[in-house]
């Protein structure tokens, strides 16, 4: 898919949120060979030496393997985010990443207007390509955007078929912001689901396909998270179909205005 700013990323990737660090190396390492070519972290997970790890030993051209990180909330502000990036930067021995998010809006310390102007400032030195956000709600992103008049090129919130954020998504829209669904699967959840099930049989392949698929089709960028070779093929083998009027109809109407599983953005107090 095309950013804003001009740069592509894949649509599908490898999320690697509670991903052992011991394992991270060898379970990205898989992935890149089973073809794919965008991985997701971020500080507070633990793992980016082993993704850099990864990446630098596949075999694959840097260029060619999209590198998501994300800035913890304890490293809000100017000075802070700057020195947080660097870090990242170290422990996946890398020169650049490719996407660098701020990782929640973190309201009450009230400091992510002057992180965004970091990342603003991490871009123009090319140590990150582009930058975007995670979690953060439509007056965040208006208040960046008035604030700096520099758009995120996506925001990576959670989205699955329970919790479809549908207003949040016209707003990301209406200003040019790409949408990353974070929990594609719903943890799980949207894999038992009647109707997911029932989808699948119809198209002769998984639940976990069929809801990447929707993800697809609906536009989204999408990283589910696996730690088994096996799984990690079925996630990423999900071309040659699409689903149907009738499908997206009958996903769209599992949408569920309570169905968050994380925490809302407004009241973390992380």
């Amino acid at each position: 898919m095309k950013l804003n700013d001009g740069h592509d990323i894949p649509q599908l990737g490898l999320g690697v949120w509670q991903t052992p660090p011991a394992e991270t190396a060898e379970i990205v390492a898989t992935a890149i060979q089973i073809g794919y070519r965008h991985v997701d972290t971020a500080t507070i997970y633990g793992n980016e030496a082993g993704v850099g790890k990864a990446v630098r030993t596949s075999g694959v051209a840097r260029e060619e393997v999209f590198v998501t990180t994300k800035l913890w909330n304890d490293a809000q502000g100017y000075d802070n985010a700057m020195r947080a990036a660097q870090d990242s930067l170290k422990r996946l021995s890398l020169e650049s990443v490719d996407l660098y998010l701020i990782h929640w809006p973190a309201p009450r310390r009230d400091l992510y207007v002057e992180t965004w102007r970091a990342l603003i400032a991490l871009r123009e030195q090319g140590l990150v390509r582009s930058i975007g956000v995670s979690n953060f709600n439509a007056d965040h992103l208006r208040r960046i955007v008035g604030e700096t008049g520099v758009t995120p090129v996506l925001n990576q919130i959670e989205l699955h078929p329970r919790f479809q954020q549908r207003e949040l998504r016209k707003v990301h829209a209406e200003l040019g912001i790409a949408t990353e669904s974070w929990a594609p699967l719903g943890r799980t959840q949207a894999l038992e689901d009647p109707v997911i099930v029932a989808i699948a049989a119809k198209h002769g392949k998984t639940p976990a396909q069929v809801v990447i698929r929707w993800h697809l089709d609906e536009g989204l960028i999408v990283i589910p998270k696996s730690a088994r070779p096996e799984r990690l093929r079925e996630n990423f083998d999900v071309a040659g179909f699409s689903l149907d009027a009738q499908d997206r109809a009958a996903i769209a109407a599992l949408d569920n205005p309570d169905g968050r599983i994380g925490p809302d953005p407004l009241t973390a107090t992380f």
